[in-house]
């Protein structure tokens, strides 16, 4: 009763503070983020301190692997590092042409890493010396939609299907093991992330669309969160999220556009997505954190055990 009445006194003192656009920057979990617009990922402690960090350009998608050791991948490259602070070292790097761009990446059960890059318009894997072994050729947007803006995440999922972010056309991709489009489906929003669940949903965040959905097996919602559902903190750019083992979800918040430094970065919600249990705000260290991987949730994400 003690444990129960002490969570939900917590939740009510944070949702106040995030319902004042305030948070706080005490970490509720350890974790691991991408800062896009501060240039840099970093590793932050459960009391909110940054103990490790690594400056890159526009930083988009990041894991923390089995290992401990850090993937990121950021505007021109995949990066591996090792995660310690006392001697942080490169594992391997993939460097893809300066005028591309690279904003999602995802560690495979093969032991290859996933990539996307725009310009090329293709999903490539990569081994653990940085070597191109497979290459899917995407259908490249229309002429006018600017390489920046063609695509964001991409998820494998467990049955080697592709779920692709097609951001300025506004559409949700499926592509079988092969490369094969099965599926396109409009979305409304600019579709940032597309994370395909076990129960054959898709949890999907819609960018300036400022919201959230969950769309069933026929593409059709089954809950949505929209952009002034959280109380004083309206949905700026929604990208990155995690979900939790005990049911609760992480979304970020990125606050470019006119936003940074006005309420917090990431939001953890109950199921219910009624009741703000953490809301993390650090505007000394951070301008727009577009990923999140909590530290303390232990799973392979090779394994699908890390849901994000």
């Amino acid at each position: 009763m003690k444990q129960n009445l002490s969570s939900v006194l917590r939740a009510v003192i944070v949702l106040f503070a995030a319902g004042s656009s305030l948070g706080t920057a005490r970490a509720e979990h350890p974790f691991f983020c991408t800062d896009s617009y501060g240039g840099k990922v970093a590793q932050v402690s459960a009391e909110g301190k940054i103990i490790w960090e690594y400056a890159c350009k526009h930083p988009q998608d990041c894991w923390v692997l089995a290992n401990g050791n850090f993937l990121f991948c950021h505007n021109t490259g995949v990066i591996e590092m090792t995660g310690k602070a006392e001697k942080k070292e490169l594992v391997w790097e993939y460097k893809s042409d300066p005028t591309t761009e690279i904003h999602a990446c995802q560690p495979l059960p093969n032991g290859n890493v996933l990539a996307v890059e725009n310009g090329p318009c293709r999903i490539i894997e990569l081994d653990r010396t940085g070597k191109i072994v497979k290459e899917i050729k995407l259908t490249p947007p229309p002429a006018t939609v600017k390489v920046h803006d063609q695509f964001r995440g991409v998820r494998q999922a467990k049955n080697g299907h592709y779920f692709v972010a097609r951001k300025a056309q506004h559409l949700v991709e499926e592509l079988d093991a092969t490369g094969k489009s099965l599926r396109l489906t409009p979305v409304p929003g600019d579709v940032h992330n597309v994370l395909p669940l076990a129960n054959g949903h898709l949890l999907i965040s819609l960018g300036d669309g400022h919201k959230i959905q969950e769309l069933d097996a026929d593409m059709k919602m089954v809950w949505e969160l929209n952009e002034n559902d959280i109380p004083g903190n309206p949905l700026r750019l929604t990208t990155g999220f995690q979900i939790l083992p005990n049911g609760n979800t992480i979304f970020c918040n990125y606050l470019g556009h006119g936003h940074i430094g006005k309420q917090p970065h990431f939001f953890e919600l109950t199921p219910d997505r009624k009741v703000v249990v953490w809301a993390f705000a650090d505007h000394t260290n951070f301008k727009t954190v577009n990923q999140i991987q909590v530290m303390d949730v232990p799973g392979d994400p090779t394994k699908w055990e890390i849901i994000r």
